[in-house]
């Protein structure tokens, strides 16, 4: 038994070290720092060098890189805006924001999801120490802003997300969609899917099924799944609902997923097979025949507590280390066609905790990629 467990540490023994911290401080000694003072050097040239009372020589007048977290212009990790975004596949991760809450059916808000998430992002640094990855050691981002969308017309919206997504996985980028309702799970899977030559599987953490095939007469941010299983190449078979439970679940949706074989796995269902049998079974669904597989991830999967920022928050949802273990099995498991994090809402969000789990999702997400090899992708 170790430290922590009722023995005393031996004299002159050293740390005693968990296996998860044991591997975290041995994995950061061997992170490069290349990138770092390639961002140093950067910002003292573009930033000019700081005031002559400064001691610390990497700090530039004007700030031009990870420092001050309170400082600089919100992007997502404060990645570079790349406003050309023909050079997107010169990334290997691109960020699209797509604020759009016209399929909502009750309160909205996610419009502005994309800028809560951007904004509290800049809390974090690129480093993960129990992941043990350096994103910015390991990857290029760059944050192409947000997608045109047209809020008064649901179905040219689509076709905006669907064409810039579609542009965003042809070029090679992994993309990372800040949502924005539910509704965007169509067309993003939509824009993913015509670059197929074989299926897409998706992978749909979520409190509600979306399933059903109209909701007050439109295609709106409860029926997704719906739509995205009726193209050719996105079998209903391959679709899997982590989560689903609770008193707002359509009946219509749930009779779709029933009659379609759709895969559902409530949040008792998780917690009492384990997260890491619940992962493996979600990935077996997900990634069978599947030429790709896409993560969405709805916000209001967690418990109500956690994510007071969403449309429609629900009680009895996952806790945050559960949903952050089971998006770590999932990243580690195979390369991913993208990520989407939906129904963020920060008008509702207190002290932004709901933009907070959404950029961690990300992070998680992304920095298992890394470690596992999926990132960057090799040619």
């Amino acid at each position: 038994m170790g430290f922590g467990h009722g023995h005393h540490r031996p004299e002159g023994s050293g740390p005693a070290y968990g296996d998860e911290a044991r591997y975290a401080v041995e994995r950061e000694r061997d992170l490069p720092t290349t990138a770092h003072e390639r961002e140093i050097a950067r910002g003292l040239e573009m930033g000019l060098p700081g005031a002559d009372s400064i001691v610390d020589r990497t700090i530039p007048t004007f700030s031009r890189g990870e420092l001050p977290h309170f400082a600089g212009i919100n992007t997502f990790l404060k990645a570079p805006y790349l406003e050309d975004v023909k050079r997107c596949g010169e990334y290997d991760v691109a960020v699209v924001g797509v604020p759009f809450d016209g399929g909502t059916t009750y309160r909205s808000g996610t419009r502005f999801g994309p800028q809560g998430i951007r904004k509290i992002s800049a809390l974090y640094g690129p480093y993960s120490f129990e992941l043990g990855v350096d994103l910015r050691e390991s990857i290029t981002i760059c944050d192409l802003g947000d997608i045109f969308v047209i809020p008064a017309n649901i179905e040219k919206a689509f076709d905006q997300i669907s064409k810039g997504i579609a542009h965003v996985y042809e070029s090679g980028a992994f993309p990372v969609v800040l949502g924005g309702d539910h509704s965007i799970g169509y067309p993003t899977t939509r824009g993913v899917a015509q670059h197929l030559t074989g299926n897409l599987g998706i992978i749909h953490f979520d409190r509600h099924v979306d399933t059903q095939e109209t909701d007050l007469d439109e295609r709106m941010h409860t029926t997704p799944w719906f739509h995205a299983t009726d193209l050719p190449n996105v079998p209903p078979k391959n679709l899997v609902q982590i989560g689903i439970g609770g008193w707002q679940a359509p009946r219509p949706g749930v009779k779709v997923g029933r009659e379609r074989g759709t895969t559902v796995m409530t949040v008792t269902d998780c917690v009492e097979m384990g997260i890491q049998q619940a992962a493996e079974r979600a990935l077996d669904v997900a990634w069978d025949g599947a030429e790709a597989v896409w993560l969405s991830f709805d916000v209001d999967c967690l418990d109500a507590a956690f994510v007071p920022g969403t449309g429609w928050p629900e009680p009895g949802g996952f806790l945050p280390r559960e949903v952050l273990k089971f998006i770590q099995i999932i990243a580690d498991a195979a390369p991913l066609a993208g990520i989407e994090v939906v129904e963020c809402s920060p008008p509702y969000d207190n002290a932004e905790i709901t933009s907070l789990i959404s950029t961690r999702v990300i992070c998680d997400t992304l920095g298992c990629l890394v470690r596992s090899g999926h990132l960057p992708k090799r040619s």
